[in-house]
């Protein structure tokens, strides 16, 4: 059960919910990759035993950082939940450590969106929510940025 599904109040209903891109876990992968490209090229070069030693300990320590890094950007991903409601925006991240943020719809003035190049081909951005005297950290890699947005916005009382 859902964070968000488990805080609703009676009577209150989900209207769009989103979680992080998956490019969130693209430095992993290519860190892993990186390692299994060394060994390879270890590999075929024929260099000497004793340097082969060196460069496959150096390959093996970057497939181990990458998985280390791609179980921990999962788990990231895994706990952080965005929720519009028709009643407030929710934000949790964490699952120790837990913060959550919540906004009331009336206290909405503004939503911004930002995407860069890679951002709008792959479908992820920047959402900053502007509060009655308050403005949220911008909420970083998340998916579809439009379509929250959109829900925050456009969202029926």
């Amino acid at each position: 059960m859902s964070y968000v599904s488990r805080i609703l109040m009676p009577g209150e209903t989900v209207l769009a919910t989103a979680r992080l891109h998956w490019i969130i876990l693209l430095p992993s992968i290519l860190t892993i990759v990186a390692g299994i490209a060394v060994a390879i090229w270890a590999r075929a070069s024929g260099m000497d035993p004793d340097q082969a030693k060196f460069v496959y300990a150096l390959a093996g320590f970057l497939v181990l950082f990458g998985v280390l890094m791609f179980l921990g950007r999962l788990i990231v991903r895994a706990t952080t939940e965005f929720a519009v409601t028709d009643r407030r925006v929710i934000v949790k991240r964490g699952i120790i450590s837990l913060h959550t943020v919540e906004m009331n719809e009336d206290k909405v003035e503004s939503v911004d969106v930002d995407q860069g190049i890679l951002g709008r081909l792959l479908g992820y951005g920047k959402v900053t929510i502007h509060g009655v005297g308050a403005r949220w950290d911008p909420i970083d890699t998340i998916a579809d940025p439009l379509k929250f947005r959109s829900a925050i916005t456009t969202r029926t009382t």
